[in-house]
């Protein structure tokens, strides 16, 4: 199951360094490609040098049996809650910027397509975007940390 994940997260980055070059090569300011079951969209950022924005909607998988099982008696009070996992390795950020708010916090409600963190990975800013409705319950994770591919980033109770 590993190689399968570390083969998956190879494909990723090399179809990203491969839409980078196309990018460069024709020019073009914008891109986005969707495959297999993987959604990229990159985007030059304005004529000032830094760091270039992915954007990566994050899909979300609902708990395990096991996590289910051991956590029943808190959620059959609070309905059923789903893990949104990180769809790459690199470092959590919480906020877009060091001074910045974070993204969201704890008990916040949340929309489907909203910014929830940002993924750095090989010095592209991935920003996560949530594919559901809901509240956030939880922060599995501090920011600055690093992270990999599929760790549990935040618990959300769908709406």
């Amino acid at each position: 199951m590993e190689k399968r994940v570390r083969s998956s997260e190879r494909e990723a980055f090399k179809l990203i360094e491969e839409m980078l070059q196309l990018m460069e090569a024709r020019g073009l300011v914008e891109l986005e490609l969707e495959h297999q079951g993987m959604r990229i969209r990159l985007k030059k950022a304005g004529h000032t040098p830094g760091p270039q924005v992915v954007e990566y909607v994050a899909g979300v998988v609902p708990q395990s049996a096991a996590q289910t099982a051991a956590s029943k008696s808190a959620e059959e009070a609070t309905g059923r809650r789903v893990i949104i996992k990180s769809p790459m390795v690199g470092t959590f950020y919480r906020s877009p910027a060091p001074d910045a708010p974070a993204f969201v916090e704890v008990g916040q409600e949340i929309d489907d397509d909203q910014v929830i963190c940002i993924v750095e990975a090989m010095k592209l800013m991935n920003e996560i975007k949530s594919e559901i409705a809901g509240r956030i319950v939880e922060i599995s994770v501090e920011s600055g940390e690093a992270v990999e591919f599929g760790q549990p980033l935040f618990v959300v109770e769908p709406r």
